[in-house]
């Protein structure tokens, strides 16, 4: 095998279901690890257990990968429908790898070395043993039955599982005395004595191997610089350094990364909240929103920046700036970050990430003009959280709005004011000279929207003072009867808004639908 110094990374998922947000975290900062020091990411795919596997998972996997914008440079991919893989280290798919025999040589050599054994035992009785050590109150493990038995034991035991067409499984053996150091880039030195540790099987009778062997084998010879995974890794590592030493082998680097937990510290589950990232990117978080909030949880660059561009991000990644504290995933400020890049979006580009959900709300905006769309998105952008909010919140600009006539009356008014404020705003706008909407093909219709609104503003405030009405007598009706929202932009956007793509005729509409409402 070649010797190199270059970073090597890989995540090592087993394609059983839906991508994690802890998996996404845990390949994002191999992802930013490698490129930060010019180095390989690498995918591979460990489905040793085939009890465990869901049809499709790997293509969905590969898809959300490709979607949030993580490459690998070795591993499975999708090329017209079909799974490839690419790199001079395959298979990078461990079901393929077994065919190669490494595994089982590997564990064979362990055998043969007296540094692992073949273990007998049948399910029957390592259940009677659990269950007796849990009632003692003893950790559950292995009683190492068979790590004592003799030549002539093991060979009369081989003889009867190969009459009976079965194979033992492989343990393997930890030396009895002495301790193991793992020097975490993160955690620092953690030490397990030897005596607490299980004999771990290494090799199922089906001749496909553990984790524990498997992961040593495939970071070996895939010549893996670095191994960063999350910590619930860390008891299972000392086995790993202990099966790298019988082996002969130089051990990876391994950096741990803290928990991800709900707001009460409760380990997250699909009980209480999305835990999916499909969940998220279905809700309308973007890619690089979800890239960034994630990057956060359990990382901190020691500065006051919060938002963060993937190539930032890279630039400034370093395992030494993740916490040993478990990282909390708050919603609020998942919200708060989708916020902050939705409001540097330009009009055009919110409107073009808009329309699936548009389209999914119900609304067929291909029957509206794209400055349209664009002056609904900048409208709006100010106020968006999440992609997904869009629907419902602007839902008015595409149909006349449904809502109870006692929405319509403000606090310090009553039903007579109000039927009488919305009957003079008719009035208004049907006497309005809006000749200047039908022109509506500026380049800007930002800028188009802020002067007719500006406009709209100046009319209706100037006959709030000549009838003397309060602001909030008038303003809000006019506000409700365009919405049908207590909480929406300004009236006068509204009404520019609307007036761009249906006229002002739909603003009266409105108005005479909310006199009806009132009776």
């Amino acid at each position: 095998m070649i010797q190199t110094k270059t970073i090597r990374t890989r995540f090592a998922p087993s394609p059983t279901g839906f991508v994690h947000i802890g998996g996404l975290r845990t390949a994002l900062f191999a992802f930013l690890f490698a490129r930060s020091k010019h180095g390989t990411n690498l995918l591979r795919i460990e489905d040793t257990d085939q009890n465990r596997l869901v049809e499709g998972s790997l293509e969905n996997m590969l898809s959300v990968f490709q979607t949030m914008g993580i490459e690998f440079d070795e591993g499975p991919y999708v090329e017209n429908g079909k799974i490839k893989q690419k790199g001079e280290y395959g298979p990078y798919i461990q079901s393929e790898r077994k065919e190669q025999g490494l595994y089982q040589k590997y564990a064979e050599q362990l055998v043969a070395e007296k540094k692992a054994y073949y273990c007998f035992c049948s399910e029957e009785r390592l259940d009677e043993m659990r269950k007796e050590q849990v009632a003692l109150k003893k950790p559950p493990m292995y009683d190492r039955r068979c790590r004592n038995l003799t030549a002539d034991d093991i060979q009369k035991q081989l003889a009867d599982f190969n009459l009976a067409g079965k194979n033992p499984v492989i343990r393997f053996a930890i030396p009895l005395e002495g301790s193991t150091v793992i020097h975490d880039l993160i955690y620092g030195d953690i030490t397990y004595e030897n005596k607490i540790l299980d004999d771990q099987i290494i090799l199922k009778a089906d001749g496909f191997p553990t984790y524990h062997l498997a992961v040593v084998v495939d970071d070996h010879f895939m010549e893996i610089s670095h191994v960063i995974r999350g910590e619930e890794w860390i008891p299972s590592t000392p086995k790993h350094l202990l099966i790298y030493e019988a082996l002969g082998w130089q051990p990876t680097e391994f950096a741990h990364l803290p928990l991800i937990v709900n707001p009460d510290k409760t380990k997250l589950s699909k009980r209480q909240g999305d835990v999916a990232v499909e969940d998220y990117l279905k809700a309308g978080y973007s890619p690089e929103v979800l890239i960034n909030f994630i990057v956060m949880l359990g990382w901190n660059p020691k500065t006051e920046q919060e938002i963060f561009s993937l190539q930032q991000l890279i630039e400034q990644f370093d395992l030494a700036k993740v916490n040993k504290s478990n990282a909390v995933l708050d919603k609020n400020k998942l919200d708060w970050i989708s916020g902050q890049y939705i409001k540097t979006k330009t009009g055009k580009e919110i409107a073009e990430l808009l329309k699936p959900f548009w389209q999914e709300a119900g609304i067929k905006v291909a029957k509206f003009s794209e400055e349209y769309l664009k002056a609904i998105a900048a409208l709006e952008k100010e106020r968006l959280k999440k992609l997904s909010e869009i629907g419902e919140r602007t839902k008015y600009f595409f149909e006349a709005p449904d809502y109870d006539a006692s929405l319509l009356i403000w606090k310090k008014s009553d039903k007579e004011k109000t039927k009488q404020a919305l009957s003079d705003l008719v009035i208004l706008f049907e006497n309005m000279d809006l000749s200047a909407f039908a022109k509506a093909t500026a380049d800007d219709p930002l800028h188009f929207v802020s002067v007719t609104a500006e406009t709209i503003e100046k009319w209706v405030k100037k006959m709030i003072a000549d009838k003397n009405y309060d602001n909030g007598s008038v303003l809000w009706p006019l506000r409700v009867s365009l919405t049908g929202l207590d909480k929406s932009p300004g009236p006068f956007e509204v009404a520019a808004t609307l007036a761009l793509a249906l006229g002002k005729e739909e603003i009266i509409k409105r108005l005479n639908t909310a006199v009806v409402k009132l009776g």
